[in-house]
Parts: C-alpha cells; sequence; structure tokens
C-alpha cells in the first residue's frame, strides 16, 4: 500500500472507526487444497497418469485412464 492510499485509509478510519477498507474483510479468497494424487499407470496404454486417490479402484493395476475410456466408448459406439 502506497503512503498516499495508507493516509487516506487512516483519515477514512479516523472518521469511521467502522470503516475496514474499500474491499471490506470479506474478500480473501481462501483456497481449497488440491485433491491427494498418486501417479498410475494405466493398463491399457501403459502411461502414467496423476489420479485423486479417492477415484482409484481397489487393484490400481487394473486402472484406466479416461483417455482410454473415451476410446473405448467411440469403439464401441
Amino acid at each position: 500500500m502506497g503512503r498516499n492510499d495508507r493516509e487516506r485509509f487512516l483519515q477514512l478510519q479516523k472518521e469511521n472507526p467502522d470503516y475496514v477498507g474499500f474491499r471490506g474483510n470479506n474478500t480473501v479468497v481462501t483456497r481449497t487444497p488440491p485433491p491427494t494424487t498418486e501417479t498410475v499407470v494405466c493398463s491399457v496404454c501403459q502411461r502414467k497418469r496423476n489420479v485423486a486417490s479417492d477415484s482409484l479402484p481397489e487393484d490400481v493395476r487394473s486402472y484406466v485412464c479416461l483417455q482410454c475410456q473415451e476410446d473405448a466408448a467411440n469403439d464401441a459406439g
């Protein structure tokens, strides 16, 4: 915050003790942490994929990546 901005903020806060700033105190953006991922090898194309841990099958050796799933759906349909 520049000197002029700080002086203006202090002036406005002196005039109105409840003043919290132009954007208020509810504008802080909180980010949710990304899901934990694991590196898994696709059983069809043998490529390594980073996959959310909660969406993995019980046997990770049977994992099929989304690209291979889409290819299989296009071939079948």
